[in-house]
């Protein structure tokens, strides 16, 4: 797998948040302790791999949205990490992936936030990312994988200059297709108009509504990618994730 340094000053001014409130049920036969962010690759918390890739791509804060067990997540890492600085953001009952981001809206310190799914890998080349963002002049932008089989994800259509078009929903036709690789760019202001306290699913709310306005962008990379959310697939991550 390709590796990639940021040597974009632009990039380290970004808050980055990544999502680790998942309750993880469908892997609570292999992981039944701890929050799934928590379970172990290479004996290492599969958090780090993301957090090692925010470190080497220059950026400074992140702040965690926790949820289900969430104090193990801040006894794990405490609030430095390498060169990044840790913020812990709690919720009390689940706000689904957008409601975290409200939550912790006070603790963005940029306006516009790299956000990161706690729950699977993308080795996408976040500098070139966030290029592609300011030169697209794009409000909101997602990075997308290409899959053999996309049927476990649903896919991501896109029009010849990029705008997101259509999510086609999960289904059992095995076909290749374009998915959310769960990295985004957006802006702070966007969180904002979401109450306070209200369960709101970025993926399955937002991001359509966004599309429908026609300000959602979709950026394509050929990286690894590899996500925990079933037994099968966590089993994969031993193999595929970097030493």
């Amino acid at each position: 797998m390709r590796s990639f340094v940021n040597s974009d000053a632009g990039l380290s001014a970004l808050t980055a948040a990544i999502l680790v409130g998942g309750l993880g049920t469908r892997l609570r036969s292999m992981v039944s302790d701890r929050p799934k962010v928590l379970a172990l690759v290479r004996r290492k918390p599969f958090l780090s791999y993301l957090l090692d890739q925010l470190a080497a791509n220059g950026l400074k804060r992140v702040v965690l949205c926790c949820g289900y067990l969430g104090t193990q997540v801040r006894e794990t890492f405490g609030d430095t990490y390498r060169d990044l600085d840790l913020v812990y953001s709690q919720e009390d009952t689940p706000l689904g992936t957008a409601g975290a981001l409200r939550n912790a809206i006070s603790s963005f310190e940029s306006e516009n936030i790299l956000v990161m799914n706690g729950d699977s890998y993308c080795g996408a080349d976040l500098a070139s990312f966030y290029r592609w963002h300011l030169q697209k002049s794009a409000k909101v932008s997602l990075a997308l994988v290409k899959m053999d089989d996309a049927s476990r994800y649903g896919s991501v259509e896109l029009d010849m200059d990029s705008r997101v078009m259509n999510f086609t929903e999960k289904n059992a036709i095995r076909k290749t297709g374009w998915i959310n690789a769960g990295i985004y760019l957006l802006p702070k202001e966007l969180l904002s108009n979401i109450s306070l306290g209200c369960a709101v699913s970025l993926e399955k709310e937002l991001l359509p509504a966004w599309a429908e306005q026609g300000f959602l962008c979709g950026f394509e990379t050929d990286a690894l990618f590899i996500d925990i959310g079933t037994p099968e697939s966590y089993n994969l991550a031993e193999s595929l994730l970097p030493e």
